[in-house]
């Protein structure tokens, strides 16, 4: 409503508009009214946001394992076998999460897929192995089926893979970081690394498969009728050791901080004053040396060949992702799921399949969860 007179047409104050109003603090109802509410999510986004959820993953990878249960049991395997299988698979993922912990914080750090990373587990197992055939050879540790060369050579062999990290650091992704280049560069020049890698495995050791300790190995019998081998024991407490001196490391320790620092944002971490140089060589060194530690105990459970690292990059790939990209708690999380889910298929599937298993994986959970499990935000 408006008035006339000799100043001409002018809006009544109790009719002012809603900006005019908001201005002079009125609380007029009807200005008040026309303020538009809070809009809430649609349902679409509440039901992509349920579907997304880390709840909803969790059920996808038990629905996962329940199918993978009852096609076997569909296929007559006993349900001894089937958790005789469970029982490997968890030392299978023990064994994963090794490579994976140093992947997930190669590429918290760096930034890059590492491709070159199951070239560096061959590395590490073919280096135990050349070790322990220099070493005398001393009588098993009953009743393991390895003598005390094994335990000298793994020390020795991650040390070994540890310096062909760093030179590959040095002299491959160093200046090419120096340089700008980006991720794709790198992932690329780390995919011609594991080429030249494998080559000269197969210059040196050929291309047959070796076993560490061949023969048949003792096997203990568990509550329920699982079946279990020695050896897998030994490995299963090696690994928990290794996960456990890992955590006391990256919690306990200033450099283990900084290095989690840095993973979750180099830029701050750089302002803050990190030493940024510090942390790319000590995680190379952890990286290489824990995917060194598994294949040498990938090794020590079944046989070596050339191709065992790139064949096993998937699995590692798949553990990191289902985890969360640079969580080096979810890819301990993610190796043992994935070992458990490759294991088990065994019981239907020709081993030969089981990197197509952690393939699957992978697929459901970038559909589902892309993040990971113990992923934040999408970067």
């Amino acid at each position: 409503m408006t008035v006339s007179g000799d100043r001409g047409t002018q809006p009544v104050r109790g009719d002012s508009a809603p900006g005019d109003a908001r201005r002079e603090g009125s609380s007029n109802p009807a200005v008040i009214a026309e303020v538009p509410p809070r809009l809430e999510p649609r349902t679409g986004e509440r039901i992509r946001a349920v579907l997304h959820s880390r709840a909803t993953m969790v059920v996808v990878l038990a629905a996962v394992l329940v199918f993978l249960w009852l096609v076997a049991q569909a296929r007559d395997v006993s349900a001894r076998q089937l958790l005789s299988l469970t029982v490997w698979g968890v030392m299978l993922g023990g064994v994963i999460a090794l490579g994976s912990i140093g992947l997930t914080l190669v590429y918290g750090v760096l930034r890059f897929p590492n491709f070159s990373h199951g070239a560096l587990v061959t590395i590490g197992a073919y280096t135990a192995f050349a070790v322990m055939s220099l070493l005398p050879k001393g009588g098993a540790l009953h009743p393991f089926s390895f003598g005390w060369e094994f335990l000298a050579a793994l020390p020795l062999a991650m040390i070994a893979t540890v310096l062909v990290a760093l030179t590959l650091e040095r002299l491959l992704f160093g200046p090419l970081r120096r340089q700008g280049s980006s991720p794709v560069i790198l992932a690329m020049a780390a995919i011609g690394a594991a080429f030249l890698i494998r080559s000269l495995v197969y210059i040196t050791w050929g291309g047959d498969f070796h076993s560490f300790y061949p023969g048949i190995r003792q096997v203990l019998i568990l509550p329920l009728g699982i079946r279990i081998r020695y050896d897998q024991l030994i490995i299963l407490a090696l690994v928990l050791l290794f996960v456990f001196l890992i955590y006391a490391f990256l919690e306990r320790t200033k450099l283990g901080k900084a290095m989690r620092a840095t993973a979750d944002n180099p830029d701050l971490a750089r302002v803050t004053g990190i030493d940024v140089g510090r942390v790319i060589f000590w995680t190379w060194a952890l990286g290489a040396g824990m995917a060194a530690a598994g294949g040498a105990l990938l090794g020590l459970d079944s046989q070596v060949r050339p191709e065992m690292g790139w064949f096993f990059l998937l699995p590692l790939f798949a553990a990191v992702i289902l985890g969360g990209i640079g969580n080096p708690y979810g890819a301990l999380a993610g190796g043992l799921i994935i070992g458990v889910v490759q294991q088990v298929s065994t019981a239907f599937l020709n081993p030969a399949y089981k990197p197509a298993v952690a393939f699957v994986i992978m697929i459901i959970i970038l559909l589902v969860r892309p993040q990971g499990i113990f992923g934040g935000r999408e970067r």
